[in-house]
């Protein structure tokens, strides 16, 4: 793997650990504090490190300086739909099916949706931004 590839997957963690934050602070404060149920809380915290991830990942990791269109937006929501509801089956599955704390079972399920995210990003959501600027 090329150092350029190693250093955009090393922005591409950070920036997951920024959505991470984001996401885990808002499911917390949503199911310990207002008394959410996990399954909603979820919908909600997700939401917000989708969209801090889109912006986040299109200008720093994959340095997309154009405008954004309705087609990178909808590839980027695919992703990451597909990667909520990896993330969501293994929260629900660990917390409801295994006993696992809501806390524990959201850490594991970041990585479900970390490999999607990532595969998806690179392959599908801003490929052609990589493209243009490789040119």
């Amino acid at each position: 793997m090329a150092n350029r590839e190693w250093l955009r997957l090393a922005k591409f963690g950070l920036v997951g650990i920024a959505n991470t934050g984001v996401d885990f602070a808002v499911f917390v404060a949503l199911v310990y504090g207002l008394d959410v149920m996990s399954a909603v809380a979820q919908v909600f915290s997700y939401g917000c490190g989708f969209v801090n991830s889109f912006f986040l990942n299109r200008r720093w990791t994959f340095r997309v300086k154009t405008r954004a269109s309705a087609g990178e937006w909808i590839r980027f929501g695919i992703v990451n739909g597909v990667s909520f509801l990896c993330a969501t089956g293994v929260l629900l599955g660990l917390e409801h099916g295994a006993g696992v704390t809501a806390w524990a079972a959201k850490l594991a399920s970041v990585a479900a949706s970390l490999a999607v995210n990532y595969g998806g990003s690179k392959l599908w959501v801003f490929r052609g931004a990589e493209a243009a600027q490789d040119s």
